[in-house]
């Protein structure tokens, strides 16, 4: 029998697949908006460079020096300060585990990355869930609901599933108020795509301590099959997290391929680009509809859907396009919609009022 905090867990569920609405439907073109992914692809460079990948029967570099070196110095930070992993959900689950006991409180969005319940809960702790103000960090509430066992204080920045953006004020409030020795967790994967900072890393890093920033390759660069996430840190936390960590839980084709997406400054830019233009269009075109987006960050955003979530989700399936129900995601009566390309939103766009829920709105 598996342990209680396990069979109290809720399986993450992952967004629906091309080939499960193809088995369904049959549809011959389907338009994919429900992962966050990329439109354009993967980075060129970074696919030359897993066609380049050889000597797959060792266990080659498992401390990857240059690359973690390679990335601290992109925020002013060394290699010291970088953690890698399979993704950035396993540095999550690893923060988890290296820095949690059973009863330990976990401060956190209602709703955010629904992957910070799960960590917390599987080892024991306690996740603390403030709603959000307006689809926004409520930080004044999160900072009231910290307490004599809270140990850690997530704050997903643009926040997902809403794509909101927390503004320098906030950041500037949060980090002056938050305990020291709470661990502030700070979750950029789609930084990218902000317009702001809101913050310097490497201050806040070497400034405040304890403090982990997650990142990710899975997004702007287009790296999502590869799992290849990273982290920023000061050098404590960070050495605890290379203690905790699986040995090799970076492969060399994803260390590979990350190195030379690193170099694809072309292909980062052009994706930023085509997300800020798209973005900006279809949040227009739906507002002007009727319906409620919240501002957006990211290359996603959540809107509203006069029916219910599921049945709008259903709706647009039938219609070959694949979207995350917000029912699923904590956030009833939106959907969660990537951007996609021109062609894709335009597709997006139709189905939505096809299945006449705009006329409804």
């Amino acid at each position: 029998m598996s342990r209680p905090a396990v069979r109290a867990l809720a399986p993450y569920v992952a967004g629906t697949s091309i080939e499960e609405v193809r088995r369904r439907f049959g549809h011959a073109r389907i338009v994919k908006l429900a992962s966050n992914e990329n439109p354009l692809g993967s980075s060129p460079l970074a696919l030359a460079a897993l066609r380049s990948a050889d000597r797959l029967n060792l266990y080659l570099d498992d401390a990857h020096e240059a690359l973690r070196e390679r990335l601290g110095q992109r925020e002013g930070l060394q290699a010291e300060n970088v953690v890698l992993g399979h993704g950035s959900n396993e540095i999550v689950n690893t923060i988890a585990q290296t820095f949690l006991d059973p009863g330990d409180e976990v401060v956190m969005a209602d709703p955010t990355f629904s992957l910070y319940r799960l960590a917390v809960s599987l080892v024991g702790a306690l996740p603390v869930e403030v709603p959000l103000l307006d689809g926004v960090h409520d930080i004044e509430r999160m900072l009231a609901a910290v307490g004599p066992r809270t140990k850690a204080f997530f704050v997903c920045d643009p926040n997902n599933p809403t794509a909101t953006v927390l503004p320098a004020f906030a950041w500037d409030y949060l980090l002056e108020r938050l305990p020291p020795d709470v661990l502030l967790v700070i979750d950029r994967a789609y930084a990218e795509y902000l317009d702001t900072p809101g913050f310097e890393v490497a201050s806040v890093v070497l400034g405040r301590g304890n403090v982990v920033v997650l990142r990710t390759m899975s997004k702007a660069y287009g790296l999502a099959s590869l799992r290849f996430g990273y982290a920023y840190g000061d050098r404590e936390s960070i050495d605890w997290l290379q203690r905790v960590r699986l040995p090799f839980n970076v492969s060399r084709p994803a260390a590979l391929g990350a190195a030379a997406a690193l170099d694809d400054r072309a292909f980062l830019e052009k994706s930023i680009a085509l997300n800020a233009v798209e973005r900006s269009r279809v949040i227009g075109e739906l507002r002007e509809r009727g319906f409620h987006c919240y501002p957006s960050g990211a290359n996603f955003y959540a809107v509203t859907v006069p029916i219910s979530a599921h049945e709008a989700y259903e709706a647009l399936l039938e219609r070959g396009i694949i979207v995350r129900s917000g029912d699923a995601l904590r956030m009833p009566g939106r959907l969660r919609v990537t951007v996609g390309t021109n062609e894709e939103n335009d597709a997006f766009l139709a189905a939505l009022a096809g299945a006449t829920i705009g006329d409804r709105a």
